[in-house]
């Protein structure tokens, strides 16, 4: 993998995961959605977390699994926001940029598998 896409992808999970953070304060103080809010923030914040282990991995296997435990964490934040977008518990303008940069980390994520494997 190349390192601008790895330096791109922990720039962008880690201000998401800043976004997701400020989202689900929130959602527990402003709509008091707290399961929701919570499944979000462990989701959406592990998406960074496992894009960082990944660059410690041990081997190229390691590194392949923790991506694809980010890209499969993606998914699950996307779930989320969309969910939160169409119940209307978040604004259309905040929901629609959230999903916009969970989109943006999936297709790099999924950008990286392929050169990966």
């Amino acid at each position: 993998m190349g390192e601008t896409t790895d330096n791109q992808l922990l720039t962008k999970s880690y201000a998401f995961s800043i976004r997701i953070i400020k989202c689900y304060q929130y959602l527990n103080k402003e709509v008091k959605c707290y399961d929701i809010a919570r499944q979000l923030l462990k989701s959406g914040t592990s998406i960074g977390a496992n894009s960082e282990e990944a660059q410690g991995g041990h081997s190229k296997k390691d590194f392949i699994a923790k991506i694809q435990i980010a890209y499969k964490e993606a998914r699950e934040t996307y779930y989320w926001l969309r969910l939160l977008r169409d119940t209307e518990l978040l604004n259309p303008k905040l929901s629609a940029s959230l999903i916009k940069d969970c989109d943006e980390l999936l297709r790099i994520l999924v950008a990286i598998l392929k050169s990966s494997k």
